[in-house]
């Protein structure tokens, strides 16, 4: 009796330990984020805007993917990362804002942010009813923000907006400080 009941707490434990580990590229990309989020709030917050640009386009996708969630959370918001990185189904992670979750979509853009990723960013995030925000890189060219502007549930983080989110700035969504 005392053998299975042992049995079955090492099993458990085996499954709670596989269920909570976070994988060695996964750890690896949360430890970059955790550096470069550190830097960007402490000595390196006085860099010309041009050349943080550049180190975040010359960062892996993934681990610019977690420095936003990062971000976010040394802010004091709840962060929920996905599990894994590939087939998240356009959802790079979710965030806790006053109270409502809103989901994220990263792009470390080089040129100007694609129209038709926008649209199939607002058609998911309201087949979920969710608000959503399209964090990215590069430039935001007309049809996009046509595009942003039509779909109200949007909000576009990009620019100095972006720049304020990585040095702990002033940033205000839908009219609330965060």
């Amino acid at each position: 009796m005392l053998l299975a009941i042992l049995t079955l707490l090492l099993i458990v434990a085996a499954l709670i330990a596989r269920a909570t580990h976070i994988p060695l590229r996964h750890r690896w990309r949360r430890r970059q984020a955790r550096i470069m989020c550190v830097a960007l709030h402490g000595p390196d917050r006085s860099q010309p805007p041009g050349r943080i640009y550049a180190r975040l386009r010359a960062m892996d996708a993934l681990a610019f993917e977690e420095l936003l969630l990062e971000s976010f959370a040394m802010r004091g918001h709840k962060v929920v990362r996905n599990h894994r990185y590939t087939g998240d189904g356009g959802v790079d992670g979710q965030v806790a804002i006053g109270g409502q979750t809103w989901l994220i979509q990263a792009e470390r853009y080089a040129s100007s942010i694609r129209p038709e990723h926008v649209e199939a960013f607002a058609l998911l995030c309201r087949r979920r009813g969710m608000p959503g925000l399209f964090i990215h890189t590069g430039r935001t060219g007309g049809l996009s923000r046509g595009l942003l502007d039509r779909h109200q549930h949007l909000e576009l983080i990009s620019g100095e907006r972006l720049l304020a989110l990585l040095t702990g700035g002033q940033l205000v969504l839908k009219g609330v400080g965060i």
